[in-house]
């Protein structure tokens, strides 16, 4: 083939896929409303099963909607019929993608299913097919075509069918309320449970590790204490504890810039009061954002009485995934 008839090949799919994936808004009807609220109201799980290609589809909306707030996992109908069914309750609903609605293992499972009074939702091209007859509800995933030039891969079929389980889980999301934090503790692992679930408590440095000093400790005391501690910082603090302010190695350019004696001049004078400060509560995403826009490298975490109860820097936020 040429170049131009790769190109041309895949945009044919393009077209036809796009085709089949809006010719679904006819089928977002009174059944789908159905499939939604019987796979709302699942006092146990929603149990996605299908054979070749529409199990593979099958496992992606399992995935989906379980991290979007709808307990759910995959069964093989293979396994099923040799054991694997026992995974099935009937607090469950079982959602059976089939396109042609004849898979034949799917459909030795069924009499089974229907027997034990569990709701069955079925994806398939034909509501009339054996598998429509055993469902409560049906929803329809019919394409025109395939975008496979023989008509014989499972290709718009396919898309439309994951589409539509899309459709399903996000509309239960929105249904369910679903926020950013619980999105967050089904994704702890990856970069985006550690931007949507890590506070400041989680990362900060504490205890014996704070780079602090007082406000008769000389600018050389001080600047102890920050290559002691490592944070590129020190915060000066008030006799009650309370944090009075910072200094930082931007501040130490401009005492070294004034030639200031760091020997006997007070850390008190020379510091930056009214520091940029953090609640231990707050999202370490959210201080991020912060700090890159103040154009600032490290600050202290404070409680409600202005006490320093940590600190951070970017060298914490990058250990942490946070960057």
């Amino acid at each position: 083939m040429s170049q131009v008839n790769y190109i041309q090949s895949a945009l044919r799919v393009l077209e036809i896929e796009g085709q089949a994936i809006a010719q679904l808004t006819q089928y977002v009807d009174e059944n789908f409303v159905a499939a939604c609220e019987l796979m709302k109201n699942c006092k146990g799980k929603v149990v996605v099963c299908g054979m070749g290609k529409s199990g593979h589809i099958g496992h992606k909306i399992s995935a989906t909607l379980a991290s979007t707030g709808t307990p759910a996992f995959f069964m093989h109908p293979g396994e099923a019929n040799h054991g694997d069914l026992g995974m099935l309750t009937e607090q469950d609903v079982l959602l059976a993608i089939s396109n042609s609605g004849e898979t034949t293992e799917l459909l030795a499972l069924l009499p089974v299913v229907k027997r034990r009074g569990i709701a069955i939702i079925a994806m398939s091209n034909n509501p009339q097919s054996s598998l429509g007859k055993y469902a409560d509800v049906n929803l329809c995933i019919k394409v025109e075509k395939e975008a496979c030039s023989l008509g014989l891969a499972p290709t718009a079929s396919t898309t439309a069918t994951l589409v539509m389980g899309d459709a399903l889980a996000v509309a239960l999301l929105d249904a369910r309320g679903f926020t950013p934090d619980d999105f967050a503790l089904s994704h702890p692992g990856g970069a985006l449970g550690r931007k949507l679930l890590l506070k400041l408590e989680d990362i900060m440095c504490k205890g014996e590790l704070l780079p602090l000093v007082t406000t008769q400790q000389t600018i050389s005391q001080a600047l102890l204490e920050i290559s002691r501690k490592g944070m590129g910082m020190a915060g000066i603090i008030a006799d009650d504890g309370h944090l009075l302010g910072i200094f930082t190695d931007g501040d130490l350019r401009r005492v070294l810039d004034a030639r200031v004696d760091i020997h006997t001049v007070s850390i008190e004078s020379v510091m930056t009061a009214n520091c940029i400060t953090a609640s231990q509560e707050t999202l370490a995403a959210e201080v991020l954002n912060v700090m890159q826009k103040r154009k600032i490298s490290s600050l202290f975490i404070v409680d409600e009485a202005h006490l320093p109860v940590g600190a951070i820097n970017m060298q914490t936020l990058l250990a942490a995934g946070v960057i």
